[in-house]
């Protein structure tokens, strides 16, 4: 990688994140030695560990290992959700190591490249997540960093070659502006990330910005205030999906392109946002230039995204789906895919909301998406990166909530009483810790119908 010839190994701060572990999968698989730290242990640092990689969980410079003490030799990676006074990130920045943010690192990967990249504030783990394997399954020699894990590889990180270059696009400290895409698509634009923006405008700003690197084409869901190449569901965009019904849980489709009609086309995943995800990685891989027969076989082998609309327990007495939607329009999304796919069923919607400022900016809107379940239960706020607000809690969030049937629960009085309700589909929801209870909840569940 041109600027980087001497680096002989790359240490991560902040190694368990989605994105930093594509990037160190990434440098194992071209053999360059790989160490890092993270927060906490997880099913992400575990898997990186039976790789042969080093992870510490401290923060003190003890714990890195001598050999990425070299300078001349070592690059340092770190993620934007480190703390700026983390010791070890310090060391490296006051002696004059090689760091670099992780986008800046992408960005380096995918200049010489030809890449294709994956915008939006929603969608774009699921829409850069299926055009991965579409391309992998046609025999397209692809690398891909993904935001999701891949439930047919069991992985953020997928390789056949490197010929092209599948990368979510995240807007998230403007990191996407590193990058260097041929072809790119942008899924969406709503107000998001407002600590770091200020305001939907700054956002907006960004996205432009995002628009004009791009080399190729650009392709933009109907609507958004970008000119590209338009996708949407009934309209009149250039790659259209018409004629959609619902059969046995899964959507069909004619999916008009600009060369024509491909017919009867088959997507598992629920719900119309999911729809816009299928038919926009259809129509990169389609100007990309992979030919609509192989992308409808490689489709119906998709087998969908951990945590994306995520079925654990689908039964015709209970049905219980794990899924990341951390905003209010992802919480619609879903709310919509839900009723749609599991139509007059009761509906639990278990919600742990992700970070104190988000809550805030958006907490009107959380409170209408909500209101719409049945049964809604919330968990406190997942603070991540961030420091409490004053006044901003669950608590505060749920008296808004316009539903009779809503209560504040604690983890251990989740899994104690999840068993217990009488609704029909259970939804686990947000985008913290409440992924690592979905296991203990599916035994739970499993547990109390034997």
């Amino acid at each position: 990688m041109q600027g980087l010839q001497n680096i002989e190994r790359v240490y991560f701060i902040g190694i368990g994140g989605i994105g930093m572990s594509a990037l160190a999968r990434y440098y194992v698989s071209i053999g360059v030695s790989v160490a890092g730290y993270d927060k906490t242990s997880s099913e992400i640092t575990d898997a990186l560990i039976e790789l042969g990689i080093e992870i510490t969980f401290e923060t003190t410079l003890e714990n890195v290992p001598d050999t990425y003490l070299s300078k001349e030799t070592t690059l340092i990676v770190y993620t934007p959700a480190v703390p700026k006074l983390h010791e070890q990130l310090c060391y490296f920045q006051e002696n004059s190591f090689q760091v670099l943010k992780r986008s800046q690192v992408l960005g380096l990967i995918t200049r010489d490249v030809f890449t294709l990249a994956v915008a939006g504030t929603h969608g774009k783990t699921t829409t850069s997540t299926i055009l991965a394997h579409l391309l992998y399954e046609s025999g397209v020699k692809v690398t891909a960093f993904l935001g999701g894990i891949s439930e047919n590889y069991n992985s953020n990180y997928l390789s056949s070659g490197n010929d092209v270059i599948v990368v979510e696009a995240d807007e998230f400290d403007r990191s996407f502006l590193n990058l260097h895409p041929n072809i790119s698509a942008i899924t969406s634009m709503d107000a998001d990330h407002l600590d770091i923006y200020g305001d939907a405008d700054a956002l907006v700003q960004s996205f432009e910005d995002f628009a004009t690197l791009n080399k190729n084409q650009l392709l933009v869901i109907n609507g958004l205030p970008i000119k590209g190449i338009t996708v949407g569901l009934n309209d009149d965009s250039k790659y259209l999906a018409q004629d959609i019904r619902v059969v046995n849980g899964s959507y069909f489709f004619n999916f008009r392109t600009p060369e024509g009609v491909i017919e009867n086309v088959e997507a598992s995943m629920p719900g119309h946002h999911n729809l816009k995800n299928v038919i926009t990685a259809m129509a990169i891989a389609l100007e990309y230039g992979v030919e609509a027969n192989k992308l409808l076989a490689a489709l119906k082998t998709f087998k969908g995204i951990q945590r994306r609309f995520s079925y654990q327990i689908k039964t015709d007495d209970l049905v219980f789906i794990d899924d990341y939607a951390h905003h209010p329009t992802e919480i619609n999304a879903l709310h919509q895919a839900i009723r749609q796919m599991h139509e007059g069923k009761k509906v639990l919607g278990v919600f742990q909301p992700h970070l104190f400022s988000r809550t805030q900016d958006f907490a009107e809107d959380f409170a209408e998406s909500l209101s719409q379940f049945d049964e809604i239960w919330l968990l406190d706020i997942y603070p991540a990166r961030e420091l409490p607000i004053k006044g901003v809690d669950s608590e505060w969030l749920l008296s808004m909530i316009d539903n009779d049937n809503k209560r504040l629960v604690s983890k251990e009085d989740m899994l104690k009483e999840i068993s217990l309700v009488d609704a029909e589909v259970i939804v686990t929801i947000g985008a913290g810790d409440i992924g690592a209870e979905v296991k203990k909840i599916k035994k739970e569940l499993e547990s109390a119908t034997v």
